[in-house]
């Protein structure tokens, strides 16, 4: 038996800070990892899947940029964005993720880790003690829902969408959330027909509408097939083709099908009595077991690398004695959060629906994202800014926005609702011009102030 000051299992990307933490703290920690170091985010989630978005994203923008408009002609180089993604990955090999790990002195045990009894981890034959802590890290795979004749079908998850060396001639996507619009997109870009399937009546439904309705006429112009309201009922593979039945009895047929219908957390075998999502508390504790931390993914709260990253932090915080939890409406449904479609969807803190919901006192305010000096020189005729302004205590709550490259606006508006910065205080950060910040004295100019 090995003994260590605290045994992370799970080493994803919150996994990995908080043993990097705790490690740089001068405690001794293991990290126990089954699969690859780094995680799914590395290897088949926001790395790769942005990579296969990033080069149809700029050709789309040269394309309605007169003057480099001309000078572009031919489609994208379908190997050589394939090439470069499988570069960002390592070709999915994890070695190039370790030297971070041994830097801090964490030894990495391979293998599954479930829980022993308290404090205790059993990874194979062999256990390794906890002295202080044990964190769970392990998040979560591609649910697959119970749709007839769906799994004998070898539908692709994210795994496979994301890894694929051949760009298949049609795609059939069911699920129209983050996955399946992002993917949807790449896809699209790089040469499949999509059909996309969403059984919500509007894709990104938890967002606002005029960014799901933004998104959805953009994918439709670049010939994506989309069909809302209608959930699959079946799936039938035969030979090189797939038939997908939807609710109203129409098909859609393709090369291959991608579910992307939500995330199913890795819980069943991990010692606890639960193969769902795991509840703890603001600390990241589970209640009744002041040892016992679950981060990311496995807990539910907000299914994002930075937001298990973040996690992290306030997890190894509370071991090392440091409290650093805080109250704000950038968590849970209101994370921060960019779906990387054309035009790119931004948000985080309410939208005004759920604001609605919470019985908040909120203004909200509309701007065009490129009706300002800075935006002239951008081609996008679509994008939208929407503030949600809380009146009673005249500070911001939401922030929502679309258009080209606004995943970088984010952070601003972050920043505003997590200090929660009186409104009248954000009147003197002046934007410089001519940038598309100035979006934020639109806000101002429609207060009044």
């Amino acid at each position: 038996m090995q003994t260590f000051d605290v045994v992370v299992i799970g080493a994803g990307p919150g996994g990995e800070v908080a043993a990097g933490r705790l490690a740089e703290a001068g405690l001794d920690v293991a990290i126990v990892e089954a699969d690859k170091v780094g995680g799914e985010c590395s290897f088949y989630a926001c790395i790769p899947s942005k990579a296969m978005l990033r080069p149809g994203e700029l050709l789309t923008e040269a394309r309605r940029t007169p003057g480099v408009r001309e000078a572009v002609s031919g489609k994208l180089d379908v190997r050589a964005v394939l090439d470069r993604r499988d570069d960002l990955i390592g070709h999915l090999d994890d070695s190039g993720q370790l030297p971070w790990l041994e830097e801090r002195g964490v030894t990495l045990v391979r293998g599954w880790g479930r829980l022993a009894g308290d404090k205790r981890v059993e990874v194979g034959d062999e256990i390794l003690e906890a002295r202080r802590a044990v964190i769970l890290a392990g998040g979560t795979r591609a649910a697959i829902p119970p749709i007839d004749g769906l799994a004998e079908s070898r539908p692709w998850t994210n795994r496979e969408a994301t890894t694929s060396q051949e760009i298949p001639e049609s795609l059939v996507i069911i699920g129209g959330g983050v996955v399946g619009v992002e993917m949807a997109q790449a896809y699209t870009s790089l040469g499949s027909r999509v059909i996309l399937v969403e059984g919500e009546h509007r894709l990104l439904h938890r967002e606002e509408p005029f960014a799901c309705e933004q998104v959805t006429e953009s994918l439709t112009e670049q010939g994506a097939d989309i069909r809302t309201g209608q959930s699959a009922v079946a799936v039938r593979r035969d030979g090189d083709k797939v038939e997908v039945t939807l609710k109203d009895g129409s098909t859609a047929t393709a090369a291959e099908v991608l579910i992307a219908a939500g995330r199913t957390p890795l819980s069943k075998d991990l010692g606890l009595d639960t193969d769902g999502f795991i509840e703890v508390d603001d600390r990241m504790r589970v209640p009744g077991s002041d040892w016992l931390y679950v981060i990311g993914d496995l807990n539910g709260r907000a299914l994002f690398t930075h937001m298990a990253k973040y996690q992290a932090a306030i997890a190894a915080g509370d071991i090392l004695g440091r409290d650093m939890v805080a109250a704000h409406p950038a968590d849970g449904l209101g994370a921060p959060r960019v779906i990387f479609s054309e035009p790119q969807v931004a948000a985080v803190g309410y939208t005004a629906a759920r604001a609605a919901e919470a019985g908040r006192n909120v203004r909200s305010v509309d701007i065009a994202t490129e009706g300002n000096a800075g935006g002239a020189f951008f081609g996008n005729p679509r994008g939208t800014t929407r503030f949600i302004v809380d009146e009673d205590r005249g500070v911001l709550v939401g922030a929502t926005f679309t258009g080209t490259d606004v995943s970088d606006f984010l952070q601003a508006a972050t920043i505003a609702i997590v200090g929660e910065v009186p409104i009248t205080r954000l009147r003197h950060a002046i934007p410089p011009f001519p940038t598309r910040s100035e979006i934020w004295l639109y806000l101002f100019n429609a207060l009044g102030i």
